[in-house]
C-alpha cells in the first residue's frame, strides 16, 4: 500500500480525500498546521503538526513515513479576502508551496496532486469552461493557483515531478455518514451559510448582487460533491503512477445553479423559510463558472454521482449533527 502525505488533510477537503484514501487501500497521512483544520476530522488516521512552508519538517516526515506522493489542500481560499489581503495570498499559496515542491525534488518525491480553481480562468468568453479556455484569473486568489501552476510546469520540465493540477469548481456538500463535513471560521461558502440560516444559527444571509447578466440576476456556479472531488483525486494519483504524466484537470457537474436557485431548493430540503438580503456585488466574483469536465471523464472515467439535491441534503445532515 502506498503511503500518501496530505497536506492540509485536517480540512475540510482534505479530510474527505483522506478518508477516502484510506477506503481505496491507500495509507494517508496527514500534515496539517491545524489553523484552519480539525483534528476532530481526521482523528484516526496519523497525523504530523507542521506547516506547508517548513522543508525540514516535511522532510522528516517524508523519510518517516516513506513517502510515495503528496496531495496539497492548504491554500488560502476566500476571493473576497485575497482583494483586501493579497499578501498573505501570495505568501501562503506561492512561495510557501515553493518551499513544498523544493523539499519534494530533493527527497525525489515524483508525485504531486495540487488543488487548483475555476477561479484561474476568470470571466468566460463561452458558456462552459474546459482546458482549454484562457486563464485570466480576475482576483489575487486565482492569481496564485495560475502561478503555481506555471511553477509545476516548469518542474516537471526541469526536475521529472509529474503533477496533475485539478481545478474545482465549488467544492460542496458532507459525507454520507455526516461524521464529516465543511466548518470554516468565518464561513464564506454559499450552501453552509444558507443552511446555518436554516438552522437558526444565522439571522439572515445575504444575497451578493442580484444585477447580473443571468436569469435571476444572481451569480451562477457549478457545485461539486466533495467525495466526487475526493475520487477525481484518486484517479488523478493512479493515472501518474501508471502513465508517468502531468495533467490537468476541470472538476465540475456541468451544471449551473444560481445564489437564489440554491436558497430555493435549501429551503424546499429544510423546510424552513429562512430570511434573505439582497447587498451589492462582491469584488472579483464572475456571474457564471460552469465546468465542462469531459477531459475528466475521457481520460480518468471520472462522473460526479451526487446532484445538487444530493449535496445540499448531505451538507444539512452534516449541519444537523456536527461535531466540530
Amino acid at each position: 500500500m502506498k503511503n500518501i502525505l496530505v497536506i492540509g488533510g485536517a480540512g475540510y477537503i482534505g479530510s474527505h480525500m483522506v478518508r477516502m484514501l484510506a477506503k481505496q487501500g491507500y495509507n494517508p497521512v496527514v500534515f496539517d498546521n491545524l489553523s484552519k483544520g480539525h483534528r476532530e476530522a481526521v482523528a484516526n488516521y496519523p497525523f504530523e503538526l507542521g506547516d506547508l512552508g517548513d522543508k525540514a519538517r516535511l522532510t522528516e516526515v517524508f523519510k518517516k513515513y516513506g513517502i510515495e506522493a503528496v496531495m496539497h489542500f492548504a491554500a488560502f481560499a476566500e476571493v473576497g479576502e485575497s482583494v483586501k489581503e493579497p499578501s498573505k495570498y501570495y505568501h501562503n499559496n506561492v512561495a510557501k508551496v515553493l518551499d513544498l515542491l523544493d523539499a519534494l525534488v530533493e527527497n525525489d518525491i515524483k508525485y504531486f496532486v495540487f488543488s487548483s480553481t475555476a477561479a484561474t480562468f476568470g470571466e468566460p468568453v463561452r458558456p462552459k469552461i474546459d482546458e482549454s479556455h484562457p486563464q485570466n484569473p480576475i482576483n489575487p486568489y486565482g492569481n496564485t493557483k495560475l502561478m503555481v501552476e506555471k511553477i509545476l510546469a516548469d518542474f516537471d520540465t526541469a526536475y521529472g515531478l509529474k503533477a496533475t493540477a485539478l481545478r474545482y469548481f465549488n467544492a460542496s456538500g458532507a459525507d454520507d455518514s455526516g461524521e464529516i463535513g465543511e466548518s470554516h471560521n468565518p464561513e464564506t461558502h454559499l450552501i453552509p451559510i444558507v443552511l446555518q440560516a436554516a438552522a437558526g444559527k444565522r439571522v439572515s444571509i445575504k444575497m451578493f448582487g442580484t444585477d447580473y447578466p443571468t436569469p435571476d440576476g444572481t451569480c451562477v456556479r457549478d457545485y461539486v460533491h466533495v467525495n466526487d472531488l475526493a475520487r477525481a483525486h484518486i484517479l488523478a494519483l493512479e493515472k501518474m503512477f501508471k502513465d508517468n504524466v502531468s495533467e490537468r484537470f476541470n472538476l465540475g457537474s456541468g451544471n449551473g445553479f444560481s445564489v437564489a436557485e440554491i436558497v430555493k431548493e435549501a429551503k424546499r430540503i429544510t423546510g424552513i423559510d429562512f430570511t434573505v438580503e439582497k447587498a451589492p456585488r462582491r469584488d472579483g466574483d464572475p456571474a457564471v463558472l460552469v465546468a465542462d469536465s469531459a477531459k475528466a471523464e475521457r481520460i480518468l472515467g471520472w462522473k460526479p454521482q451526487y446532484n445538487l439535491t444530493r449535496i445540499i441534503e448531505t451538507a444539512w445532515n452534516w449541519e444537523q449533527h456536527r461535531k466540530y
